[in-house]
């Protein structure tokens, strides 16, 4: 359970995250991943290296005010640091040993969303639609199928 449950997680908030209209979701979720980034600095298990990390997160964070890829690649970072912590023996919740290990799991699962473009379920499905008719179409019909669906 403490590797499905994290992504359980990560799908309820992309699902809650896509209820905020556009541009204000990928803005407040540029905000958000830029406060994960500093979820560590209380514990300051690896000393000088929370600001650091935190102040490289902060700014990936800041391009991602434009920019759900880099979104993403900050969700990726915090995955990194995450596991980094969890090997150390350094927790994100202290009380909650395998708390960090949860969060790496959780993570990249809302990366993958933001790779996606941070949409909602239904543009996701209508993209997936998307992708496999233009996968299945014959080379002269992708043009139009994506025309079409577009």
């Amino acid at each position: 359970m403490q590797y499905v449950a994290p992504i359980g997680v990560g799908l309820l908030y992309a699902f809650l995250m896509s209820l905020i209209r556009e541009p204000h979701r990928r803005r407040f979720n540029a905000v958000m991943v830029a406060g994960a980034g500093a979820a560590y600095l209380s514990g300051g298990g690896l000393g000088g290296w929370e600001f650091v990390f935190t102040a490289v997160v902060t700014y990936v964070a800041y391009r991602g005010l434009d920019s759900w890829n880099f979104i993403g690649v900050a969700w990726l970072l915090h995955t990194a640091w995450d596991i980094v912590h969890h090997i150390k023996g350094n927790p994100i919740i202290p009380f909650a040993h395998t708390s960090s290990l949860g969060c790496a799991i959780c993570d990249p699962v809302i990366a993958l969303w933001c790779f996606a473009g941070g949409k909602t379920p239904r543009e996701l499905l209508a993209w997936v639609r998307g992708a496999r008719g233009r996968k299945g179409a014959a080379p002269g019909e992708r043009a139009r199928v994506g025309a079409v669906g577009g």
